[in-house]
């Protein structure tokens, strides 16, 4: 009998970890941006695609993204005006909570605020975001479902039964109102409904000038946000620096 492929030996000395080797590099990279580029601006990610960060990053070649790991970028920079690798620079780490990220650029505020301003994509809502519209199913045939998904749509809260193999609502149903916070199962059917509510987009709060060490707030509204994230980030530990890391 052949011997089963399956029963190949694979050297675990080909394999690398992203440890303490892989911070320390990023630590550096980050370091040596500081003197490269005139200006670091902190932003926060909103509803993440990948896709459409790359394409940013492709518009933006000139500069850097460094997005996750916020512990790590924090020491690169400095936690304390005695660790701060330029002046006021620690004030940039007091502000890596949460999704967040750091763009290093030396284009001018006013260039940077324009273009992030006008760069959003449409997405699906996700569980906890705002409804933009009203929602209402009419009660019939849902001929865009297979019949294979009627079960999950029930379970989501739909009325919803089989008809001659083709999904049926029983009766009007109304998924969301305008204004409402959306649920979960809210979430997944305006999904399946391929309804774009929400959108991704990248936003400007806070900006750090090397030239002069001046740091100022961009965006009325991460301080709103700032005491609630730094709540969570320290009831989560590192595990959420641990589990999304990216960087260009």
């Amino acid at each position: 009998m052949p011997k089963s492929k399956r029963d190949k030996k694979i050297s675990l000395t080909r394999t690398t970890k992203k440890g303490l080797e892989f911070k320390q590099n990023l630590v550096d990279v980050i370091r040596s941006c500081v003197d490269q580029y005139a200006r670091i601006f902190v932003f926060s990610a909103h509803h993440m695609q990948t896709n459409n960060l790359k394409d940013m990053r492709l518009e933006w070649s000139h500069s850097r993204f460094f997005l996750g790991k916020n512990k790590v970028m924090a020491l690169a920079l400095g936690r304390t005006p005695e660790e701060e690798v330029c002046e006021n620079i620690h004030k940039v780490s007091s502000k890596l909570i949460g999704h967040c990220g750091l763009l290093f650029t030396n284009s001018t505020k006013d260039e940077v605020l324009e273009y992030f301003r006008k760069k959003r994509f449409p997405d699906y809502p996700h569980a906890g975001d705002v409804a933009t519209e009203t929602i209402q199913l009419k009660e019939g045939l849902l001929p865009q479902f297979s019949h294979s998904i009627e079960p999950h749509l029930r379970k989501l809260g739909l009325p919803t039964r089989l008809q001659r193999g083709i999904p049926e609502l029983i009766k009007e149903h109304t998924v969301c109102k305008e204004g409402d916070l959306l649920t979960p199962e809210q979430a997944s059917i305006l999904k399946l409904l391929h309804k774009e509510m929400s959108e991704f987009y990248l936003e400007m709060e806070w900006c750090w000038n090397r030239l002069d060490g001046s740091f100022e707030q961009l965006s009325s509204s991460c301080e709103e946000t700032s005491e609630g994230l730094q709540n969570m980030e320290n009831q989560e530990g590192s595990r959420g620096d641990d589990d999304d890391d990216d960087e260009n």
